[in-house]
């Protein structure tokens, strides 16, 4: 949506739409009057003055300040400059460069982000005269392979200030079809593509289910009741989610059962630390101990002993850039599933990260990876939450389905769901991903309601359409299948329809402490023999060895 400003941002909003009509149709300039020629000029200075030194895609404020101040924001794109207004009861964080709740945003009075000091990475002449060195922002020069390493070796820092996918020195190349080949690697130029370049119509539709967060009497009965064994994808198999499991407050009795049933659980880390920016900042060792750490208590307490935690999303959807994908190859991590891609059409198709992402980093605060890594990243499509697909309202996207700030309403969420599945179904069928916390749903019982009632329609109404988990969603792309070879695709056909009667008996209720939660006695649910520690970073067996 265009917005409208007072003083300055009047004329800057209007150079947008101006400075692309002038360009189309402006006359010869003899033929132009005198005074819309300075009108034009006054117009590109004003543009030139507001856009130097931002970086591309950067939002920044006219006006700092409360009220409609906070929301308002503009950036310089190539076609000129865009506003946008975050939604009612909403701000913008300049720092984080997104909409957020207004009482989680303390920097109003701010225009612009901090800048900080760039590398000299383009000049006219080599700064640095040995082979192998770039030149940091003060001259310095040190050895190319510790830029955007993750750690600061200049010393004002600037080897780590310009790390994006188009300025890393180190960056990942371009995808290569000639040799990115199936099954370990897939990419395309824009992202679009059809993995094997099947017809579209011959591509069975797959939707993947999501659940964040610690499993436990909070959801459990909203997750039986939505995966009930009696919902089924054309090939007789049960429908199937994806569960990112966070350790604090989880049941592993519950997690049990629901990898006992074909659901596929994935980490989301130890602590969900509520620092944000840890997540950002967070070295390869940091993200070893929450990753594989919870990944350890999941196989242990959860007894799963068929190595198929391999997935993980980062808490808060912040990307951990370099450091938390070369500790994804460190530990044997299959896949990702936390790098957001905005909303576009036709809609992107999971990728590996050997070579560079086929989208921009999506969000200014995020750290992206950058350099290659065997890593799969099942990318979050932005979700298209406009009430009327056809408007040109400028909304921007979502990729969590609670994150959709405008859906009020059962019959709302209903629409919605079906005009975001017709997007990837008459388009490319790249993965619909429905990613929730589940509180949401257990919140908004009409919501809930019209979410089932649309998975039995979509079930009933189509033939080629699988509710299925991230890992089973590679497993196709490593080896498609079309819409009438998907019915017996033996990947698909594992764990089809499991024993539903638990192994268990009585689960132990473990009360346990840590030392590193001094103070805290939690209780911990488990079919295993309780641990004479609660798990966590330092000692995830709950065995006291640290």
């Amino acid at each position: 949506m265009r917005l409208k400003f007072a003083g300055i941002l009047l004329i800057a909003v209007a150079v947008t739409a101006q400075r692309t009509n002038n360009n189309a149709n402006r006359r010869p300039q003899e033929d132009t009057p005198a005074p819309r020629q300075n009108e034009i000029a006054d117009e590109e200075a004003v543009e030139r003055e507001l856009c130097r030194g931002k970086g591309a895609g950067e939002w920044f404020r006219l006006v700092g300040g409360d009220g409609d101040n906070c929301r308002d924001v503009i950036q310089c794109t190539t076609s000129g400059l865009q506003a946008i207004r975050c939604p009612a009861g909403l701000a913008f964080d300049i720092e984080k460069q997104t909409c957020d709740w207004k009482d989680q945003v303390g920097n109003c009075l701010k225009k612009e982000k901090d800048k900080k000091v760039k590398p000299l990475l383009n000049t006219d002449e080599p700064v640095c005269q040995q082979e192998g060195t770039l030149a940091c922002g003060s001259g310095d020069c040190i050895d190319r392979n510790l830029f955007c390493n993750g750690s600061p070796d200049c010393a004002d820092g600037s080897d780590e200030n310009s790390c994006d996918s188009d300025s890393d020195p180190n960056r990942a190349p371009s995808c290569d079809p000639t040799v990115c080949v199936l099954p370990d690697c897939f990419c395309s130029e824009d992202g679009t593509s059809i993995p094997g370049d099947i017809d579209p119509e011959q591509v069975p539709q797959m939707i993947t289910i999501s659940f964040d967060d610690a499993v436990n009497n909070n959801n459990i009965e909203l997750y039986q009741e939505l995966f009930d064994g009696v919902r089924k994808n054309p090939n007789g198999c049960d429908v199937k989610g994806t569960f990112f499991v966070s350790h604090k407050y989880t049941n592993y009795t519950a997690v049990q059962s629901l990898h006992r049933l074909g659901h596929e659980i994935a980490a989301h880390s130890i602590t969900h630390n509520d620092d944000e920016s840890l997540w950002s900042s967070a070295s390869v060792d940091d993200w070893a101990k929450e990753m594989a750490g919870v990944r350890l208590i999941i196989d242990k307490f959860a007894n799963i002993t068929d190595n198929s935690v391999v997935g993980m999303r980062a808490p808060y959807l912040r990307v951990g850039g370099n450091n938390q994908f070369s500790m994804m190859e460190d530990q044997a991590f299959l896949y990702d599933s936390t790098v957001t891609a905005p909303l576009q059409n036709p809609p992107l198709w999971p990728y590996t990260l050997y070579f560079r992402m086929p989208h921009r980093c999506h969000g200014n605060l995020q750290k992206c990876p950058t350099r290659s890594h065997a890593v799969w990243e099942m990318v979050m499509n932005e979700l298209d939450r406009r009430d009327d697909p056809e408007s040109d309202e400028d909304l921007p996207g979502c990729a969590m389905v609670d994150s959709c700030s405008n859906i009020l309403s059962g019959e709302q969420f209903y629409a919605f769901l079906n005009h975001n599945f017709d997007r990837h179904y008459q388009q490319n069928r790249a993965p619909l991903g429905l990613y929730f916390h589940a509180a949401w749903l257990k919140n908004n019982p009409e919501f809930f309601d019209a979410f089932l009632f649309w998975i039995d329609e979509v079930l009933e109404k189509y033939n080629d359409v699988y509710f299925v988990t991230m890992t089973q969603v590679i497993q196709w792309m490593q080896n498609p299948q079309t819409v009438n070879e998907a019915k017996n695709f033996d990947a698909w056909k594992e764990k089809c329809n499991p024993i539903t009667t638990s192994q268990c008996g009585v689960p132990n209720s473990c009360s346990l402490t840590s030392k590193e939660l001094p103070g805290e006695t939690l209780r911990m649910h488990t079919c295993m023999r309780c641990p004479p520690n609660y798990p966590w970073l330092n000692d995830p067996s709950g065995d006291g060895f640290f």
